[in-house]
């Protein structure tokens, strides 16, 4: 079964909604790089201390996104622009935030995995 970029980004999403690194990881490329509001976070090793991070302190997390625009998709390669909405808990208190997001995907050895991911305030001016 051939997978698309989307297929992936939905394998992602339900990954992340696990809350299990287990789950995240063969989703993740080596050379990963991640900015989170936590810093940049460069290579698969730190994009794991970062993710576990945050499934450490938002509890019952759920993670979405919308308004998924695509850059542009080949064989070997996706970019795409979206909105995300998290909420959780934290210290058992009900926490949320918006923004905007963006990222690459990279297919090696038949495999699509998150390259590049950057998720940010939604600085739009509508």
């Amino acid at each position: 079964m051939k997978i698309e970029p989307e297929e992936f980004l939905n394998q992602y999403k339900s990954a992340l909604a696990t809350q299990n690194w287990e789950e995240v990881s063969p989703l993740i490329h080596e050379d990963a790089c991640v900015v989170f509001s936590s810093g940049t976070h460069k290579g698969k090793r730190e994009v794991k201390q970062a993710i576990e991070k945050n499934f450490a302190l938002i509890k019952n997390e759920t993670f979405s996104i919308s308004n998924v625009h695509w850059v542009q998709k080949t064989d070997s390669f996706a970019v795409l622009l979206f909105n995300f909405h998290w909420s959780g808990l934290i210290n058992e208190n009900p926490a949320k935030g918006t923004g905007r997001g963006s990222s690459i995907i990279v297919k090696e050895k038949g495999k699509w995995q998150l390259l590049i991911e950057h998720l940010g305030p939604d600085v739009s001016t509508k």
